[in-house]
């Protein structure tokens, strides 16, 4: 919170000195002035989906598009402040949220190819939220020249940007009609002696976000965007899945009660389409080769302040 009041802090200091600035460009429309930074504020809705190592496509697993689950796909939505200085470069403060989730039950239609996946009949759904701070880059403001009268920007701009993002998230799979926490169950031995190798993941973590959209100036205040922004993880457990199964009998070690028959149920769930499986410890769970990740896709709207009306 400390973090998000500081950014929000310079982003406002920002703000009085654009009100201070000189004003130097014309708007597209010829009726303002533009100072040479402006703030933004605005919000977004859209959808958010992920790849885990639940759910998927047929094979054994690819990578990005080929493996995504579009029937997964949520709902999120955000909003945000952000500092642009001369169209070309802006710093954003956005606070996104949404929620993913995946399911192994998808690949019924396919089960013959999945070496296993859909009889592993794991799923988890987790709330997403996070903070971004990210840069924008527009191009066009940056190589085309503007050293003439007639200059004017464009009200389309396409734009890159990446930054660094803060999330939190907490894995649940569904059991007798109760959402249950994961993460506490230590599905994969974290945190136990016999896995000493395994620690606990932590559900506040950092991200890369990258990504691309394009702007539209519908008046001198009003602008849209329609934005993808993809998040790059150091974590393979979005979704409590990562590496292969345990012992079952260790958690009596650790768990009784409630918190042990949910590990018990919840750890390896192929008995629930087949009674008679016997999952070995050590077989495969997930692929530690690679992270998990999500992505969203957005529209947002913002309106702008530092533009002056040109006295007649």
């Amino acid at each position: 919170m400390k973090k998000l009041t500081l950014v929000l802090g310079i982003i406002v200091l920002l703000a009085g000195f654009a009100d201070k600035a000189v004003a130097q460009y014309y708007f597209y429309d010829g009726r303002y002035y533009d100072n040479p930074l402006l703030i933004e504020l605005g919000g977004s809705v859209g959808a958010m989906n992920c790849l885990t190592d639940i759910g998927g496509r047929k094979g054994i697993g690819k990578k990005f598009i080929k493996d995504l689950n579009l029937g997964k796909t949520n709902f999120a939505g955000s909003f945000y402040i952000s500092a642009n200085y001369k169209y070309a470069v802006s710093l954003r403060a956005e606070a996104t949220f949404g929620q993913l989730k995946a399911d192994d039950k998808v690949l019924e239609s396919v089960k013959s190819t999945t070496y296993g996946r859909y009889e592993r009949n794991l799923s988890f759904r987790t709330n997403i939220s996070e903070f971004m701070l990210a840069a924008e880059i527009h191009p066009l403001f940056i190589f085309i020249p503007k050293d003439n009268d007639d200059w004017t920007p464009p009200m389309l701009s396409p734009y890159l940007l990446a930054g660094v993002g803060f999330f939190h998230f907490n894995p649940q799979a569904q059991s007798n009609g109760k959402w249950v926490d994961l993460q506490p169950l230590s599905t994969e031995g974290q945190g136990f002696k016999e896995y000493s190798d395994r620690k606990p993941y932590k559900l506040n973590q950092i991200s890369i976000p990258v990504g691309i959209g394009v702007r539209y100036e519908l008046s001198s205040v009003i602008n849209l965007r329609a934005e993808f922004v993809y998040r790059i993880l150091n974590t393979d457990y979005l979704d409590d899945v990562s590496t292969t199964y345990i012992d079952p009998s260790v958690y009596q070690n650790y768990f009784t009660g409630g918190k042990l028959t949910n590990a018990l149920l919840l750890n390896d769930r192929q008995y629930e389409l087949d009674p008679t499986h016997i999952t070995e410890p050590g077989d495969q769970r997930g692929d530690p080769s690679k992270k998990d990740s999500y992505f969203s896709f957005n529209v947002k709207i913002g309106y702008t302040f530092g533009r002056e009306a040109i006295k007649r």
